[in-house]
């Protein structure tokens, strides 16, 4: 596994920190990475509530964590699964560097650039307030869009293969972020959202 180098300056002019450090693995550790959480995770699609609808996502999710958490959000309240030997190595990866300690963690799988994530804020109050999350993505490269939600402003990057994303201070607070979706995507992504949960 790759180590950190001196991290590029945040993409944000102001109310919170949005740290791209670019891929921190290979491309082949990268892949490997790839393969290992497609087929050992067990992905189910995502049931969620919106505008009072109860929706099946065509992406498929799973919430990995520390005994005893529960995350609600979207009208529904996940129980996590036990975490695996892979996500643990990459959870030990990050912390020592970025100086954080994470107890859950949050994949999602999009199939193509036909799935996507809309405008939003990981604000929900299982969530510790103001928190670090550290976001991995492995597989095709995509866009993702920051949206301030008083002036508006918008701030893109591209998450490639391996690369890590950090989001931290007060961006959930001030800032919505999406996941914009590209028909000219035909290859898989996988995110991985290290989150600080609320133990009680």
């Amino acid at each position: 596994m790759s180590t950190f180098l001196i991290p590029p300056e945040n993409l944000l002019p102001h109310d919170g920190e949005a740290i791209n450090h670019g891929p921190i693995f290979s491309k082949p550790e990268a892949d490997q990475i790839f393969d290992q959480l497609f087929s050992e995770i067990p992905w189910q699609n995502d049931v969620v509530k919106m505008f009072g609808k109860t929706i099946t996502t065509a992406r498929k999710v799973a919430w990995i964590g520390d005994d005893g958490l529960s995350y609600k959000y979207s009208g529904a309240t996940k129980q996590p699964l036990p975490w695996t030997s892979l996500l643990l190595s990459l959870k030990s990866t990050l912390e020592p560097r970025l100086g954080e300690s994470f107890n859950s963690c949050l994949l999602n799988l999009y199939h193509d650039g036909n799935e996507g994530m809309s405008w939003h804020r990981d604000n929900e109050s299982s969530i510790v307030s103001n928190s670090t999350i550290a976001c991995l993505s492995f597989g095709a490269e995509r866009k993702f869009h920051f949206k301030h939600t008083t002036t508006k402003e918008l701030i893109s990057t591209e998450l490639e293969n391996g690369s890590l994303l950090v989001m931290a201070g007060e961006i959930q607070t001030h800032w919505l972020h999406a996941l914009p979706k590209s028909k000219k995507i035909t290859t898989p992504r996988i995110s991985l959202t290290f989150r600080q949960m609320k133990t009680s």
